[in-house]
C-alpha cells in the first residue's frame, strides 16, 4: 500500500493471510477463509472502480481458486502477479499444490508476473516431474520465461537479484522474446519487501496510464530508489523507503 500511495494511487486491500513475521523472515502464516476473501473483494469492487489488480501472498489453494473466480469477472483490468513462493530468508510460502493452482487458474488471467530467477525456475518446472528429473532439468532464464508464457500470461519480468552477476539485470519477456532488459547497480545488503515493491509499482504505473514496457521501466526506477534509500529498523533485512522522494524534498527545503 505504501508503494501505491507514494505513486499517486489509492490502494484498497483484500486480506488473504495473516503472517507472523519480522524483518528477518516469516515464522508462520494463517490463511483467511476463502469466503471471507471473496466477500472482501466483492464488496470493494461493487463500491468503486479499480484500475489494476496486484496479487501477492495468497495463503492457500482455496484462496487462489477464490481469487481467480473474482478476477475472471474483470478481464479488462490488468493483473500483476507477484508469486511470493518464499521469503528473502528462504521460508517456504507456497506449496507445490498452490503453485499448481496458481499456474492453472491465475496465470491464464495474468497480465504480468514478476518472479525472481529462483521463483522463475520453480514455476517453470513441470509439476509431473519426480525429484531426480527435476534436478536434471535446468533451463536458462529465457527458457523459464518461455515456459511460463505458455501457461497463459501475457508478460514475464524476471528479476536478477538472486543471480551471481556484478549488476542486477531485469528482463521483460513477451511472446516474441525479450522486450527489454534493464541493468541496475547491485546494492549491498538484503531487503525485505523488494519484490512486493516492484510488483506494486508496476500496478501503480499501469493504473496511471503508462504502457506496459514504460510501466516496467518506471517501476524498476522507483524500486531501485527505494532500496538505495532503504533503512534497517530491526535486526534483520533493510526496508525499502517508499517515500524517499518526500525526504529528498524535505532535505531540499532545509538547504
Amino acid at each position: 500500500m505504501l508503494t501505491l500511495s507514494s505513486m499517486g494511487c489509492y490502494a484498497v486491500s483484500v486480506i488473504t493471510a495473516i503472517t507472523v513475521q519480522d524483518t528477518a523472515g516469516v515464522e508462520d502464516i494463517l490463511p483467511m477463509d476463502s469466503d471471507w476473501v471473496v466477500d472482501q473483494a466483492r464488496l470493494l469492487l461493487e463500491d468503486m472502480p479499480v484500475a489494476a489488480f496486484k496479487i501477492g501472498l495468497m495463503g492457500s489453494v482455496e484462496n487462489i481458486a477464490a481469487i481467480a473466480e473474482v478476477i475472471a469477472d474483470y478481464p479488462d483490468v490488468p493483473l500483476i502477479l507477484d508469486p511470493v513462493l518464499a521469503s528473502g530468508r528462504g521460508d517456504e510460502l507456497a506449496s507445490e499444490d498452490m503453485i499448481a493452482a496458481m499456474t492453472e487458474l491465475l496465470l491464464p488471467q495474468t497480465t504480468i508476473i514478476t518472479p525472481n530467477s529462483q521463483e522463475a525456475r520453480r514455476l517453470a518446472r513441470p509439476q509431473e516431474m519426480d525429484e531426480d528429473e527435476s534436478e536434471a532439468d535446468d533451463p536458462d532464464l529465457a527458457e523459464c520465461a518461455s515456459r511460463i508464457l505458455r501457461m497463459g500470461c501475457e508478460y514475464v519480468l524476471i528479476t536478477g537479484t538472486h543471480e551471481h552477476t556484478p549488476s542486477v539485470i531485469n528482463t521483460l519477456y513477451g511472446d516474441n522474446g525479450i522486450i527489454r532488459a534493464d541493468e541496475w547497480e547491485r546494492l549491498t545488503g538484503s531487503y525485505h519487501g523488494s519484490g512486493c515493491t516492484l510488483a506494486s509499482a508496476i500496478a501503480a504505473a499501469l493504473a496511471n496510464g503508462l504502457e506496459l514496457s514504460e510501466a516496467v521501466r518506471e517501476a524498476q526506477e522507483f524500486t531501485w530508489q527505494t532500496l538505495s534509500a532503504g533503512f534497517r529498523p530491526g535486526m534483520g533485512q533493510s526496508i525499502p523507503d517508499r517515500f524517499f522522494w518526500a525526504r529528498e524534498l524535505d532535505e531540499g527545503r532545509k538547504d
